[in-house]
């Protein structure tokens, strides 16, 4: 078969990426050029384009697996023809990842009986109403109003939300440096490969083409958020950091900058909880109104 050459995102690959994003849509967090662009410095993830379809394969001496194809119908299912060659040719089990049950139904439809899903909890993104996170309304919300009322009456001229620009992005780079020395980033790989991520969205920030939140006490930053959109419909939030002394932080950015940046789009995608259960509580207790849950595919075993 035809060798293609995966590759590894570059700024320069922007357009042609998103393009197909924007055209192939879904709420699932991955499908952004940045998140794509800051995660494939962390994991061996490469892309290609094959039959005039997306494609993304993840691999190392351990595994291989690629991302559901994002193109037209009729090119994806011949991208999934290929790749089930490529796996072939090279005596590796066809695997797939963060398929969404939209995916799956996709590929039953093309393959009835042929693959098998396993959905992962840990990595299903939690989607909410912007109005919701924004106004904190309703009874079942209404803990998370009085942090928020908390923090505006402990600071009370003290705190100010402003937008990122490249004016304050070195401000928020500095407070970044400072949560990771307290925060442990360099013992934990996780947390070293998330701030790493941080840094370099926060270096690229205007070429990534992402939105910022920063929110400052007496004139120091001690939170900042950045997402962007990832459809339609939409917001993505890929990344808040707050420090933990300053009570209420973490409410208040996320309430500010959803109300502030995030009112044009119906939903905000939060990302997963990745199994850590003090994440999945707090994003629990924001109450989403559903999840986006994603599996990974490998072949039925026959009897």
């Amino acid at each position: 078969m035809e060798e293609i050459q995966f590759k590894r995102a570059e700024l320069e690959d922007k357009d042609i990426i998103t393009r197909y994003f924007k055209h192939h849509t879904s709420r699932s967090c991955e499908r952004t050029f940045a998140n794509v662009y800051l995660w494939s410095r962390q994991y061996p993830v490469k892309w290609a384009i094959v039959e005039n379809a997306l494609l993304f394969k993840s691999e190392d001496e351990t595994h291989l697996s690629f991302a559901y194809p994002a193109g037209e119908a009729l090119d994806v299912q011949r991208a999934i023809e290929w790749l089930l060659k490529y796996c072939k040719e090279r005596e590796k089990p066809f695997r797939m990842y963060n398929l969404t049950p939209d995916n799956f139904t996709q590929l039953e439809e093309w393959y009835p009986g042929r693959f098998q899903i396993e959905y992962d909890r840990d990595s299903a993104d939690y989607i909410y109403e912007s109005e919701k996170l924004a106004t904190l309304s309703g009874k079942k919300l209404h803990g998370k109003r009085n942090h928020i009322n908390k923090f505006k009456a402990l600071y009370e001229d003290r705190w100010s939300y402003e937008v990122m620009t490249r004016d304050n992005v070195e401000d928020c780079f500095q407070m970044a440096l400072q949560w990771r020395d307290q925060n442990g980033c360099e013992e934990d790989p996780h947390k070293r490969s998330e701030i790493c991520v941080t840094m370099n969205a926060l270096r690229l920030f205007e070429e990534l083409e992402l939105r910022g939140g920063v929110l400052r006490v007496d004139g120091k930053v001690v939170a900042f958020t950045l997402g962007e959109p990832v459809c339609s419909d939409t917001f993505v939030v890929h990344i808040e950091k707050a420090f933990a002394e300053v009570e209420g932080a973490y409410s208040m950015i996320n309430q500010q900058f959803v109300e502030h940046e995030c009112r044009d789009f119906l939903y905000v995608n939060r990302e997963e909880d990745t199994g850590a259960e003090g994440l999945r509580k707090a994003k629990l207790s924001y109450r989403p109104v559903f999840l986006v849950e994603k599996g990974n595919v490998k072949e039925a075993e026959t009897e």
